[in-house]
């Protein structure tokens, strides 16, 4: 989700819900503790430069059951960080604090919630590491009109 998606998202909704991989929420009294504007720069296994820039944002919960943030609340935070950082319309990560660790996760939206998605690596240069792309069997129709031996599928 870009920035511009959660600030049109923040403006409809009434309470702020951020709901975790597992299908648990994040704790109502969380509090965005960070908005930033994260740049990692890296090369990566096959040797070519990246750049990769995303706006973070730091859920934290404690035991501050008192107070709630609430969508206006995190529009003006956003808005002082966007003059402060002159943030592109960048795509948000969010950092959760797991059992152990810090978590990462992309953000989506269904309509209610905010969604804490699965973050993955991968290698980037596949290619010049020897390591084969993933082979897709595609599966033939029982009725098709095409054989898998003609070449057109």
């Amino acid at each position: 989700m870009k920035l511009s998606e959660i600030k049109n998202h923040l403006q409809n909704l009434e309470t702020i819900a951020f709901q975790l991989p597992n299908g648990k929420l994040v704790p109502a009294h969380f509090h965005v503790t960070e908005v930033g504007k994260v740049t990692k720069d890296f090369i990566d296994c096959g040797g070519k430069v990246r750049n990769e820039t995303v706006i973070n944002f730091q859920l934290w919960k404690e035991r501050d059951y008192n107070h709630r943030l609430h969508p206006e609340k995190l529009l003006k935070i956003i808005e002082i960080s966007e003059k402060m950082f002159q943030f592109d319309d960048l795509e948000i990560e969010v950092e959760y604090q797991g059992e152990e660790t810090i978590g990462k996760y992309n953000l989506d939206f269904d309509g209610t919630n905010f969604i804490l998605t699965p973050k993955v690596t991968a290698c980037l240069a596949l290619e010049e590491c020897g390591i084969p792309k993933p082979i897709i069997k595609v599966a033939q129709a029982v009725n098709s009109c095409c054989d898998p031996k003609s070449g057109c599928c």
